[in-house]
């Protein structure tokens, strides 16, 4: 699986992959496939987030948990889903907060490329899912991967945003070191949550006001209406 990532990110996580855990995964993922179950996202899409968005290159993270686990949703990016799909109820909260803060009109679509060619990290804690059952990953070792993901980010770099939406990510947060960083945190957007301190929490005029304070580029967080 580390041929899959581009040289900048191998630097920083090829050792991960020669570790006990690594193996273990890549084991299951294996006999998963072998057992004709459908895994989501496709398998050259699994490391997408970090190959959209070089080491160097973040200056944003939106952390996620889970890809989605319906049928041609989840290439690879948090909260994103590939042209064509329709767009999940997060991302439309999402979308509604994008609108209200910083007036960016919604797509029709659901995907967040351009996002992560201006370095917004869109990282899941759980990068592979099988078909129809969400969660289905958890535990098998990507959670222990993507922390040295966050890792890497919060000791080698500085200046980052990390937007943590629930608690689920703002518990796999807690380390990084806010006194180099930027945390935003609130409610997750999913629907049962959104309306809890989500919608509101203007977490993309905050990102940029404090990119911008830094003397780094903000992020156009407006995404092309059609694609």
């Amino acid at each position: 699986m580390d041929d899959q990532l581009i040289d900048s990110w191998q630097k920083k996580l090829g050792g991960q992959f020669a570790l006990p855990y690594m193996t273990s995964l890549q084991e299951f993922l294996a006999s998963e496939r072998k057992a004709g179950k459908q895994i989501y996202p496709p398998e050259n899409l699994v490391f997408n987030a970090l190959n959209s968005t070089p080491f160097e290159r973040v200056s944003v993270v939106i952390l996620g948990q889970d890809p989605y686990h319906g049928s041609g949703q989840a290439h690879g990016l948090s909260f994103s889903v590939q042209p064509g799909v329709a767009i999940p109820p997060s991302l439309v909260n999402i979308y509604k907060e994008l609108y209200s803060d910083v007036g960016a009109v919604p797509p029709m679509h659901g995907c967040l490329t351009s996002w992560a060619e201006q370095g917004v990290l869109l990282l899941n804690a759980v990068l592979t899912v099988e078909q129809g059952n969400a969660g289905a990953h958890q535990g098998k070792g990507w959670e222990q991967f993507t922390d040295e993901v966050i890792r890497a980010l919060n000791d080698q770099r500085e200046n980052i945003v990390f937007i943590l939406w629930g608690n689920y990510a703002q518990k796999k947060g807690a380390f990084i070191d806010q006194s180099k960083h930027c945390v935003l945190t609130s409610a997750h957007p999913s629907p049962l949550s959104a309306h809890r301190g989500f919608l509101g929490s203007k977490p993309f005029s905050q990102c940029n006001a404090y990119l911008k304070s830094k003397g780094l580029p903000e992020v156009n967080w407006s995404l092309p209406l059609q694609l």
